[in-house]
């Protein structure tokens, strides 16, 4: 398929007018960093009142979960994780944290396939299983998928994505659950970021792969990769061609996250 893949740019139009705001805190936080998930759901509950169509999701570590989500007002921040076991039920696997667990926290949303966890040595079978072990509770997978610089600069980019995304998920899944995130290895915490072309080309084809294998129609595909308050307006001009943003270092302080909502509408 990958050989022989036209580019239909109509594939890379999304039909979704929510646009999606993730945060991936990382290994950041404590208990006393409520305060900048305080600072953003003020800004979201008055946002919102001019821009509805905007949803704010914040994966923070597994410890925070349950007591932000208790301390969380309103509907106007949903919660995420940013892995999960393999495994559904409890059992003699130490250390290890379940999707069941993470759903009775408040979570609501989790972070699978990063490149980061990748790079840790989780393979596209093992993250598959993760998939499926959170679909089994509801949770809502944001599914990470990119090429490092090398497959970039062999022009191996798109063969990368559709296998990644062929050997991670199954036409069993309720792929309804699923959201993508592409997040180019090579832009992660660089300052490099893809150029229009290549945006629009990777959006198209993720959606086209998606039409092609499981025969449904395509998901909600976020841009991730070094994503700021200063880069945000060039972001902005890719849509309708993104859902959203998937926002790393610059989540992990209120201001930026906030600069970030409110360039990308100015």
């Amino acid at each position: 398929m990958t050989n022989n893949y036209k580019i239909n740019k109509n594939h890379a139009y999304t039909s979704h007018n929510l646009r999606y705001f993730v945060g991936n805190w990382k290994m950041f936080g404590d208990f006393n960093s409520f305060k900048i998930v305080r600072k953003i759901e003020n800004f979201h509950l008055k946002f919102r009142k001019k821009h509805k169509k905007c949803k704010i999701i914040l994966c923070v570590p597994n410890i925070l979960i349950s007591f932000f989500k208790k301390k969380i007002k309103s509907k106007s921040v949903f919660l995420g994780a940013q892995n999960c076991s393999r495994y559904t039920e409890q059992g003699p696997f130490t250390g290890s944290v379940s999707a069941s667990m993470l759903k009775k926290a408040g979570a609501e949303f989790v972070i699978l396939g990063h490149s980061e966890n990748r790079k840790e040595g989780e393979s596209p079978q093992l993250i598959k299983k993760k998939i499926y072990s959170a679909l089994r509770k509801n949770l809502t997978v944001i599914f990470c998928i990119g090429e490092t610089a090398k497959e970039k600069k062999q022009g191996k980019t798109i063969k990368v994505l559709f296998n990644q995304i062929k050997k991670s998920l199954d036409k069993k899944f309720n792929l309804k659950k699923i959201i993508i995130a592409y997040e180019p290895v090579w832009s992660i915490g660089t300052g490099k970021t893809p150029s229009s072309k290549d945006l629009i080309k990777i959006n198209a084809a993720i959606k086209f792969m998606f039409i092609k294998i499981f025969k449904i129609n395509p998901p909600k595909v976020l841009y991730g990769g070094s994503v700021n308050d200063k880069n945000i307006f060039f972001f902005s001009k890719q849509t309708p061609f993104f859902d959203g943003f998937l926002i790393g270092g610059a989540s992990q302080s209120s201001k930026k996250f906030i600069d970030i909502m409110r360039k990308y509408y100015t």
